[in-house]
């Protein structure tokens, strides 16, 4: 079978069954595990499917389908750990910082590890694991209209309580970033996202590999003015190249110990 038709099928399989197995792939196309896991990889560059541990799962559309708050939780949980640990490791004693929503930046509590830290946030879930892990640290929910689909406060009232605010540091997640383009499904929740980013000293976007290369519906921030990207040691060096030329970026070690791989 050619490389097309391989890549063709995988899709019609991916959007049919939602997830596959890498091991039900293979039996279908009656190729290796080494080929079936390329492909895979390839697809999931491209945005048109969500690599999966073992497997993939469909996108559901594309940008049409923005999945859950509880359905991302479950996606690429490794990779995102390693992300969190790395963004963690620069915050220093003392500052003042904006997290954002995502799944993320909901583990950035597991890993911080300073004194004293003020953290704002219009995320729920982001609220309540720092009570949970670290209830030592100052924390500022702010108010507005909530977003149950990413468990987010938005609106006006949230974006009038952050703009009166200074960051030492923000950090925000994506739904997909495409050359400058840095992207969220939904227009207000990516207004917040700006709003908090412009009142920072040090942006940062924290993302798996596989939101590179993706779009989604709104455009809200310019990667040219986010001081530092980071993402995981599985993005291509091809990849990584790219987007260099756009700000700094940092990625997860394959050993998990947080060192560099390249940065411009």
């Amino acid at each position: 079978m050619l490389k097309r038709d391989r890549l063709l099928t995988i899709l019609e399989e991916v959007n049919k069954n939602d997830i596959v197995k890498i091991s039900d792939l293979i039996q279908k196309l009656k190729v290796s595990d080494m080929t079936v896991r390329r492909d895979l990889d390839e697809l999931a560059s491209s945005g048109k499917i969500i690599r999966l541990h073992g497997g993939a799962q469909s996108v559901k559309s594309g940008i049409i389908y923005e999945a859950s708050h509880i359905e991302k939780r479950e996606l690429h949980i490794d990779e995102k750990r390693n992300i969190a640990q790395m963004a963690a490791a620069e915050i220093q004693d003392g500052e003042t910082i904006f997290i954002g929503p995502g799944t993320t930046l909901e583990l950035l509590a597991s890993y911080i590890n300073v004194n004293y830290l003020r953290v704002v946030t219009n995320s729920l879930p982001v609220f309540e694991n720092f009570q949970k892990e670290k209830p030592q640290i100052e924390l500022v929910l702010t108010g507005g209209t909530f977003r149950q689909r990413s468990g987010a406060f938005i609106g006006g009232l949230t974006n009038e309580t952050i703009e009166k605010l200074k960051f030492n540091r923000a950090f925000v997640g994506v739904n997909g970033i495409r050359n400058e383009s840095v992207m969220t499904a939904d227009t207000e929740e990516g207004q917040t996202q700006k709003v908090a980013l412009n009142n920072a000293r040090v942006k940062y976007i924290l993302t798996d590999y596989h939101k590179l290369n993706k779009d989604d519906f709104y455009q809200f921030y310019s990667l040219y003015d986010i001081d530092c990207l980071i993402t995981n040691h599985e993005v291509t060096d091809e990849i990584l190249a790219h987007y260099q030329q756009y700000t700094k970026v940092k990625v997860t070690d394959s050993k998990n110990n947080n060192e560099q791989k390249n940065s411009n």
